[in-house]
């Protein structure tokens, strides 16, 4: 009788686990053979590590699960943290977890690019700790790195990462959790960087998937003016889920989230997975759906240094928090189920090298461990032809100018960078 107490209670807890998240072509799948899409929100409410207060964790998720959200992302944590109670209650609300594997000190740069052992071990503690979570949805190796044309020299690298990070993942036998980029959404760069990312024979240098942070769609706008018509047909042909890793212009306010209609629906959700609204939390950026409090004065006693309080009760803020609602509840894709759908998409050509527009030769060799970009490598990556390159001109450059253009960063001192994560940056000076 005991035994089959113990084995109803084990099948009960095997039935109520969040499905797993894998890639297969162009789109990702749970582990019940539905696709799956994106609805998430950006969560950051401290700069080192969101997941591990569970009380302030429970009190948001169960805000976040009454409007839809199936995802968060969370741009910085700290390996040694305790986890387990942040991620159930996260997974009990039917919400997974999309981590970067970065810290401040670890981040691949544009200026300076670099990959090295360092860098390889900070990225897989947080990998060794996130692993183990069934509700986490995938991994980012960099985020915005590059952000000017020049800047494409740094896009080997970020590959590089990601394909060590796939080979340190596949030896310790972890499951197959889903390893991608998430780009800063400039025109120049545009489709160059997605089908690079996406490019060459040998999958274990390619990307799981390729994300961008756009804030083309601003105000009363509409599918074919906002942009979104040229992004997404850039992104038609490519063969790994693509999906918009921050979104949400918030200029003229409110923010109606009219795009989440069209990313959901006929126009986008054949080619993307689902969009990441840009953020959680009010800060100085003015990005917030919610708040915990009204802002005070931050020189007054105990106040935070920038005024925000970041913890207690979420309020939602109006209209913003109401109208995502609103349109979360109807925009909804129907999807294909995994057991119908052969992929049929194959890799692009890599983008051959172009002069201030695209510095990197195709499918060359991708760095090594503890590799620094310097003359040798700048020879060896931006000059020549590279075989299975596209020809030269094949992968022109999106010129055209958009709505919700992106800001530089004095963090990163190059420009390009979006809005929403130029905000979060700000938040975090007094913390640093």
């Amino acid at each position: 009788m005991r035994s089959t107490l113990v084995l109803a209670t084990a099948y009960a807890g095997l039935a109520a686990a969040i499905p797993t998240i894998s890639v297969k072509g162009s789109k990702f799948f749970t582990s019940d053979g539905d696709q799956f899409y994106l609805k998430g929100i950006a969560y950051q409410l401290v700069p080192d590590d969101p997941l591990i207060d569970n009380t302030q964790c429970t009190l948001d998720a169960k805000l976040m699960k009454s409007i839809g959200t199936n995802s968060i992302r969370v741009y910085h944590v700290d390996p040694e943290g305790d986890h387990k109670d942040c991620m159930k209650t996260f997974e009990d609300a039917g919400i997974y977890i999309w981590v970067d594997l970065d810290t401040f000190n670890t981040q691949i740069e544009q200026a300076s690019p670099h990959w090295n052992q360092s860098q390889v071990d900070a990225f897989a503690l947080v990998m060794d700790e996130f692993q183990q979570f069934d509700n986490t949805g995938g991994f980012f190796v960099g985020n915005e790195v590059l952000t000017t044309p020049n800047g494409s020299v740094a896009a080997p690298f970020v590959k590089a990462a990601a394909r060590d990070m796939k080979a340190y993942r596949n030896s310790k036998k972890y499951r197959n959790i889903p390893i991608g980029y998430s780009a800063a959404d400039i025109a120049s760069l545009r489709p160059m960087l997605q089908n690079y990312m996406a490019c060459g024979d040998n999958s274990s240098e390619v990307l799981d998937f390729f994300s961008l942070n756009a804030y083309e769609w601003c105000g009363d706008s509409d599918y074919a003016t906002s942009g979104y018509t040229q992004l997404t047909k850039n992104a038609t042909n490519l063969n790994i889920p693509i999906f918009l890793s921050e979104t949400g212009c918030n200029t003229p306010k409110p923010r109606t989230f009219q795009d989440q209609e069209a990313i959901f629906g006929s126009e986008m959700s054949s080619v993307w997975s689902g969009s990441i609204i840009y953020e959680w939390i009010e800060e100085a950026n003015n990005y917030g759906l919610i708040k915990y409090g009204e802002k005070v004065n931050p020189t007054a006693s105990d106040a935070p240094p920038d005024g925000f309080t970041r913890s207690g009760t979420p309020t939602p803020i109006s209209p913003d928090f109401d109208n995502l609602s609103k349109v979360w509840k109807t925009a909804s894709a129907s999807g294909i189920k995994e057991s119908a759908y052969t992929p049929s998409l194959t890799a692009p050509p890599c983008p051959a090298y172009t002069s201030d527009v695209w510095e990197v030769n195709g499918g060359v060799a991708l760095p090594t461990i503890g590799q620094t970009y310097d003359a040798a490598v700048e020879s060896s990556i931006a000059r020549g032809t590279a075989t299975g390159s596209a020809a030269t001109g094949a992968s022109s450059p999106t010129t055209t100018s958009q709505p919700g253009a992106a800001m530089g960063s004095p963090i990163k001192e190059v420009q390009g960078m979006g809005l929403g994560l130029l905000g979060l940056l700000f938040g975090f000076f007094w913390w640093m």
